[in-house]
């Protein structure tokens, strides 16, 4: 689900769900089901940034780009070189990351365009994350507490790791969306943070722009990870409790379970 919030113009979220194996790639519906045994499952939020429609653009440009780089990462998984998975996701990331800067230098309305990107790649038993900005991906184990699974690339967000802000003031603190690092935006260079969950049935997972953990603490986030499936995706209510608690940026998650 995605929304562009109450005050702005244009949505720069972009976000993408897709099954793949070696040889194509297949669009998932907004809501369903699906299995594992004729492929992999990728999913990913971006959140586009630059003057006027360039963020919106930016975001568009990831997403596609990731869609077109993935099935390669397939073949790795189908010969068992799952290993080396983390590389696959990121020498993507660096791919996109110099198209996008090739965009900004040859074209003056896409100059210091970027965007962050959180991506979830689900093969058998693990998912591969790559993550660049402030985007994030969260994971809920079936039992367990809500983690974090990616390090927010911000000054803020390192002082949070280290222990020297509580989420209170980390939400607070007037640096908090101020990036260092993204794809594009006049970085020269960008280190992705990749990993890797071994998940089992009954774990949960949500990828969300900064409209969302901006709007919502983490408990928050928890409660709609852990509530049943009722009238309304969990996806939704995610996205529609953001939008009306702020709603001062564009809002997108995307709600994955192992069933």
């Amino acid at each position: 689900m995605t929304h562009v919030g109450r005050f702005r113009q244009n949505n720069e979220d972009s976000f993408l769900a897709l099954t793949y194996d070696a040889n194509e790639v297949r669009y998932l519906g907004k809501i369903g089901e699906s299995s594992l045994q004729a492929g992999d499952f990728v999913f990913a939020v971006s959140d586009g940034m630059g003057g006027a429609k360039s963020g919106e653009f930016a975001s568009r440009m990831v997403v596609q780009q990731v869609m077109r780089l993935m099935p390669r990462s397939y073949k790795l998984a189908a010969q068992g070189l799952s290993s080396g998975f983390g590389d696959v996701l990121e020498e993507i990331c660096l791919k996109v990351h110099e198209e996008i800067s090739k965009m900004g230098r040859v074209y003056a309305e896409c100059h210091g365009m970027g965007a962050t990107l959180s991506l979830a790649c689900f093969t058998p038993e693990v998912m591969h994350f790559a993550h660049v900005g402030d985007s994030r991906i969260y994971y809920l184990p079936q039992g367990g507490k809500l983690v974090q699974v990616t390090e927010d690339h911000t000054h803020v967000g390192w002082l949070r790791r280290q222990g020297k802000l509580n989420e209170r003031e980390a939400r607070t603190h007037p640096g908090r969306n101020r990036l260092d690092q993204a794809l594009g935006a006049g970085q020269q260079i960008v280190r992705p943070h990749i990993g890797s969950v071994r998940y089992q049935s009954g774990d949960r997972f949500l990828l969300c722009s900064d409209g969302i953990t901006d709007a919502l603490w983490d408990f928050r986030v928890e409660e709609h990870l852990r509530a049943p499936v009722e009238d309304k995706p969990r996806a939704f209510k995610v996205v529609e409790h953001a939008v009306s608690e702020s709603g001062r940026d564009n809002c997108t998650a995307i709600c994955v379970e192992v069933v």
